[in-house]
């Protein structure tokens, strides 16, 4: 594997977190924190960029989608394993 493709793969978590983080339903955090979304944004920008220099057009951008269906459907279930959010 080339250091692009995997520098592009690293950014894709750390910008989706960053725009999961800005949701007001988000359950890592007490509140949101809407500042992550404009650096979450910026974040898989970059990683398309990276993934796109290593690919294909088309291979980049399947790649790049996939990873951005899985880590959206996997992060409120993270948020789920921390337990309820309210206080009981």
């Amino acid at each position: 594997m080339s250091e692009l493709f995997v520098v592009g793969l690293a950014l894709l978590p750390f910008g989706c977190a960053g725009i999961y983080l800005a949701s007001p339903n988000q359950r890592w955090l007490e509140r949101a924190r809407p500042a992550g979304r404009p650096a979450g944004c910026l974040l898989l920008a970059a990683g398309l960029a990276a993934l796109w220099r290593d690919m294909q057009g088309v291979a980049a951008v399947f790649t790049f989608a996939t990873g951005l269906m899985l880590l959206f459907v996997a992060f409120p279930y993270f948020g789920a394993l921390r337990g309820p959010r309210g206080k009981s």
